[in-house]
């Protein structure tokens, strides 16, 4: 265009900048706009939304917070829109004190505020689990007169869902639908998981068949979510109906669907259909991923098939999907419950010796399998050890230790680990007291174990 004497104008060059924001080229962007300024052109408000957005999206938040303020200092006027990116982007980047701030600073002053600016807020508000502040806002909205989309509300659900409140989440799909409010997958797949995360497969069926009725296709989340609730209250069968029904509805199950399923059957210690299902995958051409593995190598190690998933961690290294801690944890349990500690041992060495920084589980399950089979001195070193390391340990790893030590007979031991476990924060639970209280009253100390019941009555834990 240059080179054949024709002009770019304040149109041209606003593309261009665009199309440089879009790929990422912040730098050339404002080369353009300094270009757009050298001529003499007025920018308009699209051109600094455009540039903003550009800053938002590589995540620097409070260059396009300052680029805001020079532009506005200077006379320039923005828009609802720009305002809409700029709150947008606060909340991408979990500042959303500093959103709901400009909010505040823009409302009535600069630009109204709409619904696009409030739900952006309400969801970020939501992400954060502050549920109540989102529902303070959304009824602000309706108070100024703002009507809620179906963003608005689906945001609201979704946050009311994973805090646990799926009545008033609930409440809330009631008010979409009497405000004629279109509601998607997204809200009812969020209602059915919400359901069956409570093992209300009921409900969940019921929120199905609405869905159904209102022409709303499910997709594979949905399907995802029932056969989970029916496993979770171990109706197996139902939720194999469900991913055979998958298919006959044209919805092919995802690595996801087959996980949950071969989780059902391993948790019912119905390993062999698990694994018919794993030889499955390969068939239709869907990857195993280390959740696929992990689930498989635990429903082996709990039904006693150790040389199983042992075969199971090779071909993992063999497909390229290492093994994470998770995964060795269960061979760990596996090989302490059935008395085999120094090949656990020897396991964490190797784990270790990969690269794997074993968890406070894994270090749970060697201290139990020492303390199970008689060896409480190198318990003990296990669990200093771990004190020394700087390791924050848990109230079962406690009650482990106090359980060794009571089997042992060594009471003024377990009361003083006891006395230790209070001393650290970590507060003694039910299993706890109840270690200490039967082997105390088996042993004829009458007057110790009442007393520790009593302290026990007095927390709440009976």
């Amino acid at each position: 265009m240059k080179f054949n004497g024709i002009e770019s104008d304040l149109f041209t060059l606003s593309i261009l900048i665009n199309c440089f924001s879009q790929l990422g080229q912040i730098s050339l962007s404002f080369s353009v706009f300094a270009n757009i300024l050298k001529k003499g052109f007025q920018p308009d408000a699209i051109t600094f939304t455009t540039l903003i957005k550009a800053l938002c999206l590589k995540g620097q938040i409070h260059k396009a917070l300052n680029f805001h303020d020079e532009v506005v200092a200077q006379g320039f006027r923005l828009d609802h829109i720009s305002y809409g990116t700029l709150i947008n982007g606060l909340c991408k980047v979990g500042e959303t004190r500093a959103a709901l701030q400009l909010l505040r600073r823009i409302d009535g002053k600069l630009v109204q505020p709409n619904v696009v600016m409030y739900s952006a807020i309400i969801d970020s508000m939501c992400k954060d689990k502050l549920v109540n502040d989102a529902f303070h806002l959304y009824s602000e909205m309706i108070a100024k007169n703002i009507s809620p989309n179906a963003v608005t509300y689906n945001t609201l659900i979704y946050g009311f869902c994973i805090v646990d409140r799926i009545k008033e989440a609930v409440d809330l799909f009631s008010k979409m639908i009497s405000e004629n409010i279109n509601h998607d997958i997204y809200t009812f797949n969020t209602l059915v998981d919400a359901f069956c995360k409570e093992g209300k497969v009921k409900e969940a069926k019921k929120m199905f068949a609405m869905m159904m009725r209102k022409g709303v296709k499910p997709d594979v989340v949905t399907y995802n979510s029932l056969m989970d609730g029916y496993c979770l209250v171990k109706e197996i069968n139902k939720a194999n109906n469900i991913f055979n029904t998958m298919a006959q509805m044209g919805v092919a199950p995802d690595v996801h669907s087959y996980n949950i399923m071969i989780n059902g059957f391993c948790k019912i210690k119905m390993v062999d259909e698990a694994m018919n299902l794993f030889n499955e995958m390969f068939c239709r051409k869907i990857i195993p991923d280390v959740v696929t593995y992990t689930t498989l190598i635990d429903g082996f190690c709990k039904s006693g098939r150790i040389s199983h998933a042992f075969e199971l961690v090779n071909e993992m290294h063999d497909r390229e999907q290492p093994p994470h801690i998770f995964t060795y944890n269960s061979i760990l349990d596996a090989l302490c419950k059935s008395h085999n500690v120094d090949k656990a041992i020897a396991l964490l060495t190797k784990i270790k010796n990969m690269g794997i920084q074993p968890d406070l589980c894994t270090y749970n399950t060697l201290i139990d399998g020492l303390c199970k089979s008689g060896r409480l001195k190198d318990a003990q070193k296990v669990f200093e050890d771990l004190l020394v390391k700087g390791y924050n340990l848990d109230v079962h790893t406690y009650t482990i230790m106090i359980k060794g030590f009571c089997n042992k007979g060594l009471f003024d031991e377990a009361l003083t680990m006891l006395s230790k476990m209070k001393d650290s924060g970590c507060i003694p639970g039910a299993k706890t007291y109840e270690v200490l209280i039967l082997s105390l009253f088996e042993k004829d100390e009458n007057d110790k174990a009442e007393k520790l019941l009593r302290e026990m009555i007095a927390r709440g834990l009976c």
